[in-house]
């Protein structure tokens, strides 16, 4: 039996396409449609129903499966192993991320490059969730509540949003004296995949919600935070998407006493037997380095904040990040 027809029916169900698998072989999607035919032929036996739409393992295919892909998995771990003794980690890591324009961000990939010369790190930058199967992607570094059970998740971080405003908006409008008068306020407003939604963040009275309006809405980040540098308006966003434009003073915080706290920023990956080294070594860097990012988001604010309310949102970040880390 030919071992790499047995090795590439089993990619095929893990991947659950054959034009995901001929991607990451580098051959056409015909030759390893081919190669499962082949040892389906091999074997006497029918190992998956193809439709259009999708592969289903046959109960034979089920049986197969369960028995070859523990050796499978073992003899390429031997392999790479063996291959890479005495030889310094190498390859491609496709990496998926929200578009953080933050300079801490770039910073963190830099050092991991200079670290490892030999491994090349793709930086794939989308607002959408991404099929890491399908698009062939090692880890990506995701917001919010996950919608995907079947991925590996590592929390490394709790993600703090605030409000910020260019000093050209505060130099024409004014600061908001209250939450309450943001509903007064030219606002940048962020839509999300479940829509637009008002206001609601913890201040020193707890949770308190506002309707918001603004003149320009925007699907993706990046572009709310440029629009909040071109002065439209004032924005809800992530400390680490701000980060660099607080530091160099074109942001600046509004009503520095509330946030949106609790948003848990995971680094998620694909459930695989064998994990290649050069992804092991990103995955582990990055579950130790993104925490201390996290940790030093800085405190810059302006505009009048009581000293009550800063001491409250003192210990609120505090605890937040206490939990950050599971």
């Amino acid at each position: 039996m030919d071992l790499n027809l047995v090795s590439t029916f089993a990619r095929v169900v893990e991947a659950g396409s054959f034009t995901a698998v001929a991607t990451a072989l580098g051959t056409p999607k015909s030759s390893v449609s081919r190669a499962v035919l082949r040892l389906e032929e091999a074997l006497g036996v029918r190992l998956l129903q193809r439709t259009t739409r999708k592969l289903t393992l046959t109960p034979a295919g089920e049986r197969y499966l369960t028995e070859v892909r523990g050796p499978i998995a073992r003899v390429a771990e031997a392999s790479d192993e063996v291959s890479e003794l005495g030889r310094e980690p190498g390859g491609l890591v496709r990496v998926s991320t929200a578009p953080l324009e933050d300079r801490a961000v770039a910073d963190l990939f830099a050092a991991f490059v200079r670290a490892y010369p030999k491994i090349r790190v793709e930086i794939v930058v989308t607002s959408r969730r991404v099929n890491l199967i399908e698009e062939n992607i090692d880890l990506a570094l995701r917001a919010g509540a996950l919608d995907d059970s079947t991925l590996v998740a590592r929390k490394v971080g709790v993600a703090e949003l605030r409000l910020y405003a260019a000093p050209s908006y505060i130099e024409r409008r004014g600061h908001p004296r209250t939450f309450a008068a943001l509903a007064t306020h030219e606002c940048v407003l962020h839509k999300t995949a479940t829509g637009l939604h008002p206001w609601r963040l913890a201040g020193p009275r707890g949770v308190e919600r506002v309707e918001v309006t603004g003149p320009i809405v925007a699907d993706d980040l990046g572009s709310v935070r440029q629009l909040t540098l071109a002065g439209v308006g004032i924005a809800l966003m992530p400390d680490m998407v701000v980060r660099a434009d607080v530091e160099r003073g074109a942001l600046v915080r509004v009503l520095p006493a509330y946030a949106l706290r609790g948003a848990p920023v995971h680094l998620v990956s694909v459930p695989l037997r064998h994990v290649p080294v050069r992804v092991k070594l990103l995955r582990d860097f990055l579950l130790r380095e993104i925490p201390k990012r996290l940790a030093g988001t800085p405190c810059a604010v302006d505009g009048p904040a009581p000293r009550a309310a800063k001491a409250s949102a003192a210990r609120a970040i505090e605890a937040a990040l206490n939990a950050a880390v599971r």
